[in-house]
């Protein structure tokens, strides 16, 4: 992998000076910036590595390599008759096929002629990243196998690359390499310490980051953006098929951009990160190139330092064409160990660690609502976004419910809307309120009222005081140690669940949804609102909105849609009703979508069925689980019902 600022040729001056401030308990080394994660397996073989990029194709690559612990076995695929995935792919004819989205926009077969792969290859990635998202979606795959050969898959394109090293542009005349097939090889496995990988901000990471033994900082230092360099194998990577524009096809990525690549915005940034870090020992990567000068960074990094800044400058020989110029360029090495520096036990190193089985099986990139919410759509969110139409500039969710959906979805307006007036007015004390100041009053009930999996009469003395005197948080943190983490009421609007003996509780992986939750909903135009599905004004929307209905679902036994927990009964009078909204928005031009099912353990809805015929309907992969029994009930026929 050719990247720019790779520290491969660096590795052992980073551990030379690494290496005499150790003093043996050192577990854990956070690669902030992974890049193509040359450090990150680098060090593998002595610490847990945490590898974090902002740019999901590094993502893939570290998910691929870095936290696979055995070769896959690929099991399902097995039974299908595929021996070997990575042969498959590499090997199978295409004497039919046309190719996708790398065929129309990177090749010559495009109608921008674009060359920064020959057809046969660009139809080769093609069929590769639709057989691979083909056999996920269908179940043949699990995550690690998954991320095991897209990372394959992103490993070998830049070998067939008709590029100088990066996709700013491609070659006009083709070089060698490009003619060469492409060939998806084994990746190699580093994951001898239970590794994680992120795709984050940094400083999101860093929020939830207690502290670490080692970090090491390698942003950018000049202006070059890497979303425009590297835009092609993010592209593939992400499978979102974005409109391109101009001779290089560059998508639109004006919300790319890092402000470490920002003259005046860099050293801003770089002061508001290494105040965030809380490490024992800290090493920064970077240039007297760079944006930020090398006294000003010594100066910042001095200030946060508990003694001296220990710095190693390394001659770098640096391309400058036909311009002669004899000013040295030097690779700077900084080491310090933080002031600030707290520790903390070992189990509460990394609050997204304390989910670890969690994480690996959810979807990369989506946030999870905070709420353990009956009926909501997270497990089915990498299933339905792809049908859903790009550039939107209102997204209604119509029946948000615990928020899953529109907090994932990317729109210029968001607005929430749900009958449950006691959940948005939740989400709004979050939305307008620090997550640390929310923490530290969920943890204050807790302490208060000695809540944990056993004490039954802490909880009732916690819900009797909660009817006396409501509060977002602590409906919040009630509902936390409630029976299946049901939001329910009575007429009166009393909180009447019973306690979740042995089960509910305040855990870490709901401390570490809500934390993400609050960031997300921080950086969106966001509204709440508590209005019967039906009294919306739909007329203020326009061809560029969109609309998704979750209602409650007519042949189930959802909880939710009982009538019996304080909020409006579901029946075939409301199913009715809105189609009968959906069938308008259609006539005004204005896009949908429907969850329902079709077929539920025996029950059809025809009326549903009926009405479906007139627009598309998607069957999604995707079976029941009842909360209370764990049991599955088979025939049941996830459906979106869409519109377009």
């Amino acid at each position: 992998m050719r990247f720019i600022g790779s520290k491969r040729t660096l590795l052992s001056e980073i551990k030379n000076i690494l290496q005499p401030h150790l003093d043996g308990t050192e577990k854990c080394f956070v690669d902030l910036f992974a890049g193509s994660n040359v450090v990150g397996e680098y060090f593998s073989n002595q610490y847990q590595i945490i590898s974090n990029d902002i740019m999901y194709f590094s993502y893939v690559l570290a998910k691929g390599s870095l936290t696979v612990r055995n070769t896959p076995s690929f099991n399902k695929l097995q039974q299908k008759g595929i021996s070997d995935p990575l042969q498959f792919l590499s090997s199978h004819p295409l004497n039919n096929y046309d190719g996708d989205y790398v065929t129309k926009e990177y090749s010559p077969a495009g109608k921008k002629q674009r060359m920064y792969f020959t057809i046969e290859n660009a139809k080769r990635i093609d069929f590769c990243r639709n057989k691979i998202e083909d056999w996920k979606k269908a179940n043949l795959i699990n995550d690690d196998e998954y991320y095991y050969l897209l990372s394959s898959l992103i490993s070998a394109i830049p070998f067939v690359s008709n590029i100088t090293g990066t996709y700013g542009a491609y070659l006009k005349k083709w070089d060698k390499r490009a003619f060469k097939e492409l060939i998806l090889t084994a990746p190699t496995l580093n994951n001898k310490n239970d590794n994680q990988a992120y795709n984050m901000d940094s400083l999101n990471l860093l929020a939830q980051l207690k502290h670490s033994d080692i970090v090491y900082i390698d942003t950018p230092y000049n202006t070059r953006q890497y979303p425009s360099n590297y835009h092609v194998l993010e592209n593939i990577a992400q499978w979102k098929k974005p409109e391109l524009k101009g001779v290089t096809g560059q998508p639109n990525l004006d919300n790319e951009k890092s402000d470490f690549a920002v003259k005046r915005k860099a050293l801003d940034a770089m002061t508001d990160l290494i105040t965030k870090v809380n490490s024992k020992h800290v090493i920064v990567s970077y240039s007297t190139d760079g944006i930020i000068t090398e006294d000003e960074l010594t100066t910042l990094l001095k200030k946060h330092a508990k003694d001296s800044v220990e710095i190693k400058r390394i001659e770098y020989r640096k391309y400058k064409g036909k311009i002669h110029n004899n000013n040295k360029v030097y690779e700077l090495l900084f080491y310090y160990q933080p002031k600030s520096y707290k520790s903390y036990k070992q189990e509460s190193l990394f609050t997204v660690m304390s989910n670890k089985k969690t994480e690996r099986k959810a979807p990369k990139g989506f946030i999870k609502s905070p709420l353990n919410y009956i009926g909501g759509k997270y497990k089915l969110l990498p299933q339905i976004f792809p049908y859903f139409p790009n550039n939107i500039d209102t997204f209604v969710d119509l029946f948000s419910g615990g928020a899953n959906v529109g907090i994932n979805v990317v729109a210029n307006k968001v607005i929430f809307n749900d009958i449950n007036s006691k959940i948005n007015g939740l989400f709004r004390y979050i939305q307008h309120h620090d997550v640390d100041e929310i923490l530290d009053q969920i943890y204050e009930y807790i302490n208060k009222y000695n809540l944990s999996k056993t004490n039954a009469e802490g909880f009732k003395k916690f819900r009797k005081d909660y009817n006396q005197n409501p509060n977002p948080i602590a409906l919040y943190t009630l509902v936390s140690y409630s029976f299946n983490y049901q939001f329910r009421f009575n007429n009166k609007m009393l909180y009447n669940n019973p306690f979740g003996r042995n089960r509910s509780h305040f855990s870490k992986r709901m401390e570490t949804n809500l934390i993400n939750f609050s960031s997300r909903l921080h950086s969106i135009n966001a509204s709440f609102t508590d209005s019967y599905f039906s009294d919306i004004d739909f007329n203020k929307l326009d061809k560029d909105d969109f609309v998704y209905a979750d209602p409650p679902y007519l042949i189930t036994t959802g909880s939710y849609n009982d009538g019996n927990r304080g909020f409006v009964n579901w029946t075939e009078k409301q199913d009715v009703e809105l189609r009968t909204i959906l069938d308008n928005l259609n006539a005004a031009g204005i896009k949908f979508a429907l969850s329902n099912v079709l077929e539920h353990k025996g029950e059809i809805n025809h009326p549903l069925i009926e009405w479906s015929k007139k627009y598309q309907v998607h069957h999604l992969n995707y079976s029941y689980s009842n909360a209370s029994h764990n049991t599955t009930h088979q025939g049941s026929d996830e459906v979106l019902i869409t519109n377009y």
